[in-house]
């Protein structure tokens, strides 16, 4: 019986990391995948999250395009850019990070509170990652979004029927995100390549 993370193009387990450098041809696959995650939580809400992470998306690859040796890893393409005026992928990929850290918080905070629902989880980790950088416009969009969450098990259904295997891909595919957007973070406070973007 075929699960979510079996149906994923790339899972983020699957990405190369040499020399805590990030292949960026797999990490935009391993990112449109987790895209289609929010399609499981059912409400149009998640558009904006989902419109938002695939318009960066869409920077990234638009880089990696126009200079593949330059943009073969993440951290190349932020230093491609670092010293010249325009930082579209750059900001792109800060911003996508920012989705993504949030995706892994909201995963992290329902595997660790099995009896909690998605609401409380996924609101209490958007108020740790990405509700800072939010103003007040956005703010009560993505609330929305939270208070829209499917029940836990109507959610854990979506991911496959065979529950023990959900848990076990579910987990290696969370830490794999996790570390993947920890070493981009450090990245960028190493830097400070995130300044005014």
């Amino acid at each position: 019986m075929s699960t979510f993370f079996d149906e994923m193009k790339k899972s983020f387990a699957d990405v190369p990391i040499s020399d805590s450098k990030i292949d960026t041809a797999a990490f935009l696959e391993a990112s449109e995948s987790l895209v289609k995650l929010f399609d499981l939580l059912g409400s149009s809400a998640f558009a904006v999250v989902q419109k938002d992470m695939t318009g960066n998306i869409n920077k990234i690859r638009t880089k990696l395009l126009a200079d593949p040796s330059g943009a073969g890893t993440l951290q190349d393409l932020i230093l491609s850019e670092a010293g010249g005026k325009t930082k579209t992928a750059t900001q792109g990929l800060l911003w996508l990070s920012r989705g993504l850290q949030f995706t892994a918080q909201a995963m992290r905070e329902t595997v660790n509170r099995p009896a909690d629902e998605l609401t409380k989880t996924f609101t209490d980790a958007y108020g740790k990652t990405l509700s800072q950088f939010h103003g007040m416009l956005v703010k009560p969009i993505f609330k929305l979004a939270m208070k829209a969450c499917p029940y836990r098990k109507d959610f854990f259904e979506k991911l496959g029927a065979d529950q023990a295997k959900v848990a076990e891909q579910l987990e290696a595919w969370l830490k794999a995100l996790e570390n993947v957007v920890k070493t981009i973070m450090d990245f960028f406070t190493s830097g400070n390549y995130g300044k005014g973007l």
